[in-house]
């Protein structure tokens, strides 16, 4: 468990200083191979959980602090036993004598033993105080930075809570059945014979009652199904594709949603990204559900001129960057590494990928634009900016029972996103 904590803390102190969870995690798994799936599984825990509870944790760490403490890696120390002592099943004694013995290791200072032992064995004694009085303000209640809680509440004044809470979820799995192999019923079916529960969300989304290792999936590698968001499979269905058609997926990796167009219809589909390793991951995920592009480019949507062959499309799917505040339940790093100033950055380029791509499109053409986003700024306002510029543009209707214009927020089902589809005179 040392070496656990010892990583955790490592990761922790990676992302704080500006990366991504899961481009750590990953790095972390290359460089440790002889780590067992049982460790991977306990590093993972330590950090999403530190992660998605960070605004309580370290409130309550503020607490039991009689002075500040300028050791980053016994703080993150503490904030991830005080994430287990708090969340965990583990004994508490076993937890702060792991902790104790981390602490030897990380710190050169003779006193940190003895520190992490008092402040966590502080809290165990105070622990349901602490926790009252951590959650006084916005921050320590809801686990997310004020900037971001302060725009969901004037956004969303009904909703805002349901969002914040949302996120701090433990994400469900969900499937998307390969209708073109087999039925949703009958992979249901399936999935019971194995002794695996789950139920109907929509269309071919199948919600796990347990998240399980993609391994233990019947027909997994055989194609029969893949792992995606109920929000995410929403999109190649409104996109209302049609054998022949000519389809450009302008921002395709990891490569879901060009996959599950593929299987809706025989369609000529070039799939654009412009980060080239995650473009290996959708060719492998063709590869494994038995589809085969038109084409798989390296290209950045804003320079057609690069990668485009002068046929229009007569469709484009266009899932933009974006803030990506609709996922936080599976990215719990994001709310802290985004800033304010991020927000409209991210719209001012949306924008800009929006209109260079509405050039691409056949008139009678239809673009669906889509954000993993619940801020306005990148949604709503940009939409209505988009249509004041493009006389050519309007907006076709969405209907879905989960959505609200075109806006579909965060649950214990499926992440926020929003959907606008436009057609073209």
């Amino acid at each position: 468990m040392v070496k656990v904590q010892s990583l955790a803390v490592t990761v922790l102190g990676r992302v704080f200083s500006g990366a991504s969870l899961t481009e750590v995690l990953q790095e972390t798994w290359r460089s440790n191979p002889l780590l067992t799936p049982q460790q991977r599984g306990a590093i993972q825990d330590l950090t999403y959980g530190a992660l998605r509870y960070y605004g309580q944790l370290d409130a309550i760490l503020n607490l039991l602090l009689a002075k500040a403490l300028h050791d980053l890696n016994l703080r993150y120390l503490l904030l991830i036993n005080l994430y287990q002592l708090h969340y965990s099943k583990a004994p508490p004694y076993a937890i702060v004598d792991h902790a104790v013995t981390t602490a030897r290791l990380l710190s050169d200072k003779r006193g940190a033993p003895g520190l992490v032992n008092a402040i966590l064995r502080n809290f165990l004694r105070r622990s349901t105080a602490l926790w009252g009085e951590a959650e006084r303000d916005d921050v320590g209640k809801y686990s997310h930075p004020q900037w971001w809680i302060d725009k969901l509440r004037k956004q969303y004044p009904e909703h805002y809570e349901a969002i914040l809470n949302a996120d701090n979820q433990h994400p469900c799995m969900t499937l998307r059945v390969n209708t073109r192999k087999i039925e949703v019923a009958a992979y249901q079916k399936m999935l019971d014979e194995h002794g695996i529960g789950a139920g109907w969300v929509w269309g071919s989304a199948l919600k796990l009652v347990q998240p399980l290792p993609i391994e233990r999936l019947p027909g997994f590698s055989e194609g029969l199904v893949s792992v995606q968001d109920a929000g995410a499979q929403l999109a190649a269905p409104f996109l209302d594709i049609q054998d022949g058609m000519h389809v450009l997926d302008a921002c395709a990796a990891p490569g879901g949603k060009s996959a599950h167009l593929m299987e809706l219809a025989k369609i000529r589909l070039t799939a654009l990204d412009s980060d080239v390793q995650r473009l290996t991951r959708v060719i492998d995920n063709f590869a494994r559900l038995g589809n085969k592009p038109d084409r798989v480019i390296c290209g950045n949507a804003l320079h057609p001129a690069e990668w485009w062959d002068g046929e229009l499309f007569d469709r484009i799917l266009a899932d933009v960057p974006c803030s990506a505040s609709g996922v936080v339940s599976r990215h719990p790093d994001i709310k802290w590494l985004r800033r304010l100033t991020d927000v409209t950055a991210f719209a001012d380029n949306q924008e800009k990928i929006l209109e260079t791509l509405w050039q691409l499109l056949k008139r009678g053409g239809k673009l669906l634009y889509i954000t993993c986003s619940v801020f306005k700024e990148e949604n709503g306002q940009l939409i209505k900016r988009f249509l004041q510029k493009q006389s050519d543009a309007y907006v076709l209707p969405l209907s879905h029972p989960a959505m609200d214009q075109g806006q579909l927020l965060p649950n214990a089902s499926y992440n926020g996103f929003f959907y606008a589809l436009f057609g073209k005179r």
